[in-house]
């Protein structure tokens, strides 16, 4: 018998005791992958807009959650002021801004 099948084997065929590695190693390796595919480029996206966030400037054009384009005006602790329109302002929490317009325009061409 090779090694290969000693270690993946979970029940011996010759009824002595199961091998623990071989019952555990699907499950060690489904949570591998899980965190390859789902949990790491979710933490490395919420790193970006992080630094995103905290590079805003007065002057960039932002997009919110909510789809509202605006020109940041200035900035606070928490919250930043849009201007959305020559006369208009709206003060949203910082945590809202999601993107860069620019990058979108980009993306399409």
């Amino acid at each position: 018998m090779n090694y290969f099948n000693y270690i993946l084997m979970a029940q011996p065929a010759d009824g002595g005791d199961a091998n623990p590695l071989g019952m555990f190693l699907p499950l060690i390796a489904i949570l591998v992958i899980f965190w390859l595919f789902m949990i790491r480029p979710q933490a490395k996206k919420q790193k970006e807009l992080r630094k995103f966030r905290e590079s805003l400037q007065k002057g960039d054009k932002v997009v919110t959650t909510g789809g509202i384009y605006g020109k940041v005006t200035s900035l606070k602790d928490n919250a930043v002021v849009l201007q959305v329109d020559e006369d208009t302002k709206l003060t949203v929490d910082k945590n809202s801004i999601i993107k860069d317009p620019t990058d979108i325009q980009q993306g399409q061409r």
